[in-house]
């Protein structure tokens, strides 16, 4: 068996950790981004419908 190989084990464990840790960091971020980007929409779609609401309850 190669020992060599084995020194580089504990960097490249360090390494995979931090790339999985970047990478759900990222995801979580753009979870972020979307939910807030629905919620404005949303506000936005509700604030249209109470508008021709007002409308029709005047006319």
């Amino acid at each position: 068996m190669n020992w060599k190989a084995l020194e580089n084990f504990p960097p490249l464990m360090y390494i995979l950790a931090a790339k999985t840790l970047i990478l759900c960091l990222a995801f979580a971020g753009v979870k972020v981004y979307q939910r807030k980007r629905l919620e404005e929409k949303l506000k936005k779609e509700q604030a249209e419908k109470r508008k021709r609401e007002m409308e029709e309850k005047e006319n």
